[in-house]
């Protein structure tokens, strides 16, 4: 029997009795554990933690992470609108976005969401809304990346995201002119592990802080590096944690300027507390020198991170069997790249698994964050599956249900004509 993070046999077993996979499953239990771990940070000045809600946007687990004392990381206005409709304070929501429409900016000045600037234009924008006086985050580029593919890496000159460092003097220049105050700077380079970029990073934004006299809150965005897979290395949270404490107090002591620091975690709390449960609907073989393909009732609809970033999932199936198969796991969606089992230069990497039947279950672990969230909803016309979460006492509960056919064809007009 394989290890699950935190299903057993049990658990499963009673989920397939009340539940047709394919489906998600969330641990609260799990969510709350890594919550903790971000806010035992030692950040020497005070820390706010915000969640990155891209991660995971169901409204259930929103509220979980709220009640742990997490603020929120919106990267669109829509990502504000789902907070505040699920009752969360306004001010504990900062907006970091792309875009920026003008309908939306006068919702989020309204009602006192908190924004973050992403560029020249962005910042004219707010100021030509809001009211002089009015305190304004900005997000620079640092002129470093770091990530585990061009995909993932958001800072250095390849990254559209955040005003380049080079430019703060003009920001700083526009907003003097036109009276808003920049009291909060963020930066964000992608996901990484190492507490020597941590520090590299820290320190530029800090290097950018000295030129902004007002600025008493740092953010240096999220990115914790998760293991999905044992051979894999997670971020120590300690040892990232005392690395920025230890650059804040030095910068406290040659600047006296005592920053308060945010942090924006996504996948480190969520990942690893979801996984997506399917069946195994076929199993086809291409000859002696071929594969032997195992295929899902779920695919790159459901969980895009395999055929985007070639991703690695852990994929057990629920099986006693001591004998190894050598298995391509694929997906139902017509196209040759829904593949759950890939290598990082996209060619076909079978996985020993024990023997499988059609029919069996099989779980598909690590997929808690960019999964539900960022999947091809409704390609080849599949529903969206039903999302479950496990309180505390291990009970399911349904926090999102299954898609039906008349809700996928809800919004489509037929013209008069045809």
């Amino acid at each position: 029997m394989q290890n699950f993070t935190f299903l057993n046999k049990e658990i499963i077993s009673k989920l397939n009795e009340q539940h047709r996979t394919p489906f998600y499953v969330y641990s609260q239990k799990v969510i709350e554990k890594q919550c903790q771990a971000i806010l035992a940070i030692p950040a020497p000045f005070g820390l706010t933690a915000r969640y990155a809600i891209k991660a995971n946007p169901n409204t259930a687990i929103l509220k979980v992470i709220e009640n742990t004392g997490f603020h929120f990381d919106a990267s669109s206005e829509y990502e504000v609108i789902r907070c505040l409709k699920a009752g969360i304070a306004a001010d504990k929501i900062q907006l970091t976005s792309q875009e920026m429409s003008s309908e939306h900016l006068e919702l989020i000045i309204k009602e006192g969401v908190r924004f973050n600037a992403c560029s020249l234009e962005q910042l004219k924008r707010y100021a030509a809304k809001a009211p002089k006086g009015s305190e304004i985050s900005i997000r620079i580029n640092p002129g470093l990346g770091s990530g585990s593919s061009r995909k993932t890496n958001v800072g250095g000159p390849s990254s559209s995201f955040g005003i380049w460092f080079e430019q703060v003097d003009e920001v700083k220049r526009f907003a003097d002119g036109c009276g808003l105050r920049i009291t909060r700077l963020h930066s964000h380079i992608g996901s990484g592990a190492d507490p020597a970029v941590w520090e590299r990073a820290a320190s530029l934004t800090l290097a950018v802080a000295r030129q902004l006299p007002e600025v008493t809150v740092l953010n240096l965005g999220g990115g914790f590096k998760v293991a999905r897979h044992s051979d894999e290395v997670s971020t120590s949270i300690e040892a990232v944690g005392q690395t920025v404490a230890d650059v804040l107090k030095k910068e406290a002591e040659e600047t006296g300027r005592k920053y308060h620091l945010e942090l924006e975690p996504g996948t480190f709390l969520v990942a690893n507390a979801g996984s997506l449960v399917c069946s195994v609907d076929d199993i086809t073989n291409t000859g002696d020198e071929g594969y032997t393909f195992l295929k899902i009732n779920a695919g790159m609809d459901m969980l895009t991170r395999p055929a985007l970033y070639a991703a690695h999932h852990p994929c057990l199936p629920l099986s006693d069997s001591s004998e190894k198969v050598e298995y391509v796991i694929t997906g139902h969606c017509c196209e040759s790249g829904d593949l759950f089992s890939v290598s990082a230069d996209d060619t076909l990497e079978p996985r020993s698994l024990p023997k499988t039947n059609i029919g069996d279950t099989i779980i598909i672990e690590g997929a808690g964050a960019y999964c539900a969230s960022m999947s091809l909803k409704n390609y080849n016309s599949f529903p969206q599956v039903a999302e479950l979460i496990l309180d505390k006492d291990d009970q399911a509960h349904i926090i999102r249900k299954r898609e039906e056919m008349e809700q996928i064809l809800a919004n489509e007009v037929l013209p008069s004509y045809l």
